[in-house]
């Protein structure tokens, strides 16, 4: 199975697919990790919407992609900056999301684990909020998380950010958010590589400051923290942070370079998972969590190293775009029809980089349908002016 595909050099030149079979369903879904896959959204291609203005969801599409990640043995991250949460994606249509995915989880049974973000998105950036105002709106989101179902993932909020002078101010906030809900939550601290609105959060100079910060927030408010997951694609940050974690409260990498390893840990810590790299690379993870709960490092690694350079390219530089190689890996392996995308986000990302990604996928055994794959890949080259 051949095709012709961009090269760097701006050349083209054939390819063939390894024939690579696919990642056999894992037997023991009861991993020593916890696993969770921020989900992509599937919009529908034929509504008379504006798609740069206002999101048009596929619901049947975009719920049976949960209902694969949960047959896998995965949980689902909901509605987090995977499926353009903030990006293309309003707060209206992230709370039908989530409570249909809360639904489906509780129809699916006790396998499906969920938890969705609850920010303050909703809020207008276009002047700046108090902070009992930006408290106010994580109240109300966290309200409407809860009652759908589902443990709270408390996002990091651009309007905190602008808003707060101190450290404190941050502290102020969550501790109050906190204190408020039913069960613990998991916190995200969202790097500025995937969000450019975030840079400085927790108030630091530099990521260990705000890090002292933000752990100093967590050990007075422990009880009600699950987790956090941290993505700043940064090892050395991670495990420094996971080291100092209050008793009882977890570290979930949302590190999408260098997840083997923090996963896999050191010996006297390890990291759960909350990746939007385990969407594209769901039976990959699963197969691999299997080894790993079995004691079988090598063959988790063997399995998940091949992914690291398909995830580094999909999350390169400007991060925030790495929505796009997800979307196109769905695609490409039949989990939707199309590959279109909220705000027209397909385009954000340059035929060799698509190229690239599809050698990588091919490399990493992640090719579930290689006669379909082959076929689309083939026409969209053809619509980029590259004929087979």
């Amino acid at each position: 199975m051949n095709i012709i595909l961009p090269q760097a050099d701006g050349s083209l030149a054939p390819f063939t697919l390894s024939g690579a079979a696919p990642f056999a369903a894992p037997v023991n879904k009861s991993w020593n990790r916890i696993a969770y896959s921020a989900a992509h959204l599937t919009i529908n291609p034929l509504a008379g919407n504006d798609p740069w203005i206002t999101t048009a969801v596929d619901w049947e599409t975009t719920l049976a992609f949960r209902h694969r990640l949960w047959s896998l043995g995965l949980g689902v991250a909901e509605a987090m900056d995977t499926a353009q949460r903030g990006m293309g994606v309003d707060w209206a249509t992230s709370l039908e999301l989530i409570q249909r995915a809360s639904a489906e989880a509780r129809a699916f049974g006790p396998g499906a684990l969920i938890a969705s973000g609850a920010g303050t998105d909703h809020l207008d950036l276009s002047r700046e909020h108090t902070i009992d105002e930006i408290i106010a709106a994580y109240e109300m989101q966290c309200e409407a998380v809860e009652a759908a179902g589902s443990r709270v993932i408390l996002m990091a909020s651009r309007a905190l950010n602008r808003a707060a002078k101190t450290p404190e101010d941050y502290a102020r906030v969550y501790g109050r958010v906190l204190s408020g809900l039913r069960q613990p939550a998991i916190l995200h601290w969202l790097g500025e590589m995937f969000d450019p609105a975030l840079e400085g959060y927790w108030g630091g100079a530099d990521h260990w400051q705000s890090m002292e910060h933000c752990l100093a927030m967590m050990r007075d408010n422990a009880a009600k923290i699950e987790g956090i997951k941290v993505s700043l694609l940064s090892e050395e940050k991670e495990v420094a942070m996971r080291r100092q974690l209050p008793e009882g409260v977890s570290m979930y990498t949302g590190d999408d370079f260098n997840y083997p390893s923090l996963i896999q840990g050191d010996g006297s810590h390890s990291s759960h998972a909350l990746l939007g790299i385990f969407d594209p690379i769901a039976p990959a993870a699963a197969a691999a969590l299997e080894k790993l709960t079995n004691g079988d490092a090598e063959g988790f690694r063997a399995i998940m190293d091949p992914t690291v350079p398909l995830s580094r390219l999909m999350f390169a530089a400007p991060t925030r775009f790495y929505k796009t190689g997800v979307v196109f890996l769905a695609w490409l392996n039949g989990n939707q029809k199309h590959f279109t995308m909220a705000g027209g986000q397909e385009s954000a990302r340059s035929t060799l980089h698509l190229a690239e990604l599809f050698r990588l996928a091919d490399a990493a055994g992640l090719l579930e349908k290689p006669e379909l794959a082959l076929a689309r890949m083939k026409a969209l080259m053809l619509t980029r002016g590259v004929e087979a």
